[in-house]
């Protein structure tokens, strides 16, 4: 029998869209799934503040009367201006294994994008840079991270069976925490800190309300990361979105704040205890016993890996050392936790500054994800 595409139009729809990959990725010891309601209100149009920011609708594949895959389409209307192409993105695909199922459903993607006047597509890619990307195409035999999430080995080979090519790689890493901070690190950060007149900055979480401290880490993001591949600027109110998102979830002894003598914020790193195998314990649901998984994971036991989301050195201050205070204080409070390593975000492969941080560390390659893309 034939795949037929259906348009999600109904929260029915909707919630067998979230779903899918529940059932895909079953007895998967190596899938870790989102959380249900965040995703839930990622995919919601009236939920997700980027809808302000582009045009999106999400399509299911059915076979036989079973759905076998799922995808989003995505014209994300600030990178199309900043980075003067008119592309569609096809994001949250999930397919069985099946060229004519990943066919219709890159062609639904394309028709959409068509309807636009978009000129290529190219993905996996999400509303913005802080949404699932990349499809892994090696190191498909360690768990996911909670943050980065896996995918079966053939996705990459349907994708190029569709005439699309890599566009951009990235690269993750598993950073052991040193029994010692390297000397060099420790002297480098108090040199830095007195030549530029830095210190470090501890906040709470009242204080990133009260003093406004998520839109300006989210600035300092924008001004780091803006020059990388289709990067999207955030608006206020997504960054206050993500704030929302994110809050309840950080410890913020794991999160180091770098300012001048002017109270500016030239640098930063944010991390997070990982929740990978709490999620995937109560399988992306937070009722009924999700929450006591992650509660516990978070404040009573928590796994050996710390996920590391971001680190970003305001232009101006780069190569300067700025990343010895971080590593400093990071660090030495990750040590103090009891973690035994770190889990790397995706790191650009071109992205030399960042990969030559983990210089003075022992770590070691776990995983490379791709873009592909084509003409339409």
């Amino acid at each position: 029998m034939s795949v037929t595409i259906q348009k999600v139009e109904t929260k029915a729809q909707l919630k067998a869209f979230v779903k899918f990959p529940l059932e895909l990725y079953k007895g998967c010891p190596f899938y870790v799934p989102n959380i249900y309601l965040d995703e839930m209100s990622a995919l919601d149009p009236a939920k997700n503040p980027m809808s302000k920011y582009s045009k999106s609708a999400k399509f299911l594949a059915y076979k036989d009367g079973k759905i076998v895959g799922r995808v989003a389409a995505i014209i994300n209307e600030i990178a199309n201006r900043d980075w003067n192409h008119q592309e569609v993105r096809f994001g949250w695909i999930d397919f069985i294994d099946d060229k004519e199922v990943s066919k219709a459903l890159i062609e639904a993607v394309i028709a959409f994008g068509k309807e636009y006047g978009m000129t290529q597509i190219s993905g996996p890619l999400g509303f913005t840079d802080f949404d699932n990307e990349g499809c892994v195409v090696e190191g498909f035999d360690d768990i996911s991270s909670f943050m980065l999430k896996y995918n079966y080995p053939y996705y990459g080979e349907h994708f190029e069976a569709l005439g699309m090519a890599k566009v951009n790689d990235w690269l993750e890493y598993r950073i052991y925490v040193p029994d010692q901070l390297p000397e060099k690190v420790t002297r480098a950060a108090g040199l830095v800190a007195e030549r530029y007149n830095l210190h470090v900055r501890k906040i709470s979480k009242k204080q990133v309300r009260k003093e406004h401290y998520g839109q300006k880490i989210f600035d300092l993001v924008n001004r780091t990361y803006n020059v990388l591949f289709d990067f999207t600027v955030l608006p206020p109110e997504v960054i206050d979105n993500y704030v929302d998102t994110f809050l309840g979830l950080l410890d913020l002894k794991f999160v180091t704040l770098i300012e001048n003598a002017e109270g500016k914020l030239v640098g930063l790193a944010v991390c997070m205890p990982s929740l990978a195998k709490a999620v995937k314990k109560g399988n992306g649901y937070l009722f009924p016993f999700g929450w006591w998984h992650l509660l516990k994971s978070m404040y009573v036991k928590h796994e050996e890996a710390i996920e590391m989301l971001l680190i970003a050195v305001d232009p101006e201050y780069q190569n300067r050392g700025v990343h010895a205070i971080i590593f400093q204080d990071l660090i030495t409070n990750i040590a103090k936790g009891g973690f035994k390593y770190g889990e790397s975000n995706a790191e650009m492969e071109t992205n030399n500054k960042v990969q030559n941080l983990w210089g003075d560390y022992r770590k070691e390659f776990k995983r490379r994800r791709r873009v592909f893309s084509k003409e339409i």
